[in-house]
C-alpha cells in the first residue's frame, strides 16, 4: 500500500555544490535550496558570493566558498569547512568543467591537463573528502556531470570526451565501492544547454562572431534533436533533485541523459 510523501523533500540535508556561480550549477543551487537543501556553493569566480546572498535573501540558505577543485588542500579544507559550519553533507554535485574544443594534435599538454584536472581530478578529490563525511553520517547521494559526449564521441573535443568518459565509468566505480555504505552515485549527462561555455564553445569553433551568429548557433544546437530545442540549465537541475532525493532510493551506477533525445 503506498503512501503518500513528499519524496523530493531536501528539508534537513546539506548539498555541496561545484562550479555553483553560474550555468549547471547555479540553477541547482537554486532548485536544491528551493526543496529545502542548505547549499554550499563552491566556485573560483567570485560571483558565486552574489548569487548565494541572493539566494539567501530569499529565506533559504546559501553559502559560497572560494574553492579550486584541482587543489587537494583547497578541496580538503573547503570540505572540513562546510562540515564544520554545517555539520553534515548529504549531496555533493560534482559539476565543474571547462573545455577546449581541439584535436588531439592541437591541444597542447598543458590544456589537455586542464580540462581533466578541473573535470576528473577535481571530482575525484571532492568525493574523496566527502565519501567519509557521508559514511559516517549513514549515507548521501553524490552526483556527477558527465555528457552526452562521455557515452559517444563528439568533434574537436578529445580533452573534454575523454574527461566526460572518465567521469561516467568512475561513477559506476564508485557506486560499487561505496554502495555498501548507502552512497549511492549517479552521473547526469546533459545535451547542449544554454550556459557560458556551450557560448564560449561557439567562440572557439568559429561559429560564433557576433549576436546573430550566437543566436543562430544556439538555434542549431537543438534543431537536430527530437525536442527541438536546446537545454536550460533547470532541465538539468531537475535531474540532479531527482537523483539527490529519495524518489531515487533505488538508483546507483546509473548514467542519466538529459539531452533532448540528442543520442536517442
Amino acid at each position: 500500500m503506498f503512501e503518500r510523501k513528499d519524496l523530493l523533500s531536501l528539508d534537513g540535508k546539506v548539498a555541496v555544490i561545484t562550479g555553483a556561480a553560474s550555468g549547471i550549477g547555479l540553477g541547482t543551487a537554486e532548485l536544491l535550496s528551493t526543496y529545502g537543501a542548505t547549499v554550499a556553493m563552491l566556485d573560483l569566480n567570485p560571483n558565486g558570493e552574489n548569487e548565494a546572498i541572493r539566494i539567501s535573501k530569499t529565506g533559504r540558505t546559501a553559502k559560497f566558498y572560494k574553492c579550486n577543485v584541482t587543489d587537494n588542500n583547497e578541496v580538503k579544507n573547503t570540505v572540513e569547512a562546510i562540515k564544520s559550519d554545517f555539520d553534515r553533507i548529504d549531496i555533493l554535485f560534482n559539476n565543474a568543467g571547462v573545455t577546449v574544443r581541439k584535436t588531439v594534435v592541437d591541444l597542447t599538454e598543458k590544456e589537455w591537463d586542464f580540462v581533466l584536472d578541473v573535470g576528473l581530478k577535481g571530482t575525484f578529490l571532492m568525493s574523496k573528502y566527502v565519501i567519509p563525511i557521508m559514511a559516517a553520517q549513514g549515507g548521501g547521494s553524490i552526483i556527477n556531470t558527465g555528457s552526452g559526449w562521455g557515452l559517444k564521441g563528439g568533434d574537436l573535443a578529445a580533452a573534454y570526451c575523454a574527461v566526460k568518459g572518465g567521469i561516467v565509468n568512475l561513477t559506476r566505480a564508485l557506486a560499487i565501492d561505496h554502495g555498501p555504505q548507502n552512497i549511492r552515485v549517479n552521473s547526469v549527462n546533459p545535451g547542449d544547454t544554454d550556459t557560458a561555455m556551450l557560448r564560449d564553445e561557439g567562440v572557439q569553433t568559429g561559429l560564433v562572431k557576433d549576436n546573430v551568429s550566437r543566436d543562430e548557433y544556439l538555434k542549431d544546437c537543438g534543431i537536430s534533436r527530437p525536442l527541438k530545442r536546446i537545454g536550460m540549465p533547470e532541465d538539468i537541475a531537475r535531474a540532479v533533485l531527482f537523483l539527490a532525493s529519495d524518489m531515487s532510493s533505488w538508483i546507483t551506477g546509473a548514467a542519466i541523459v538529459v539531452d533532448g533525445g540528442g543520442i536517442a
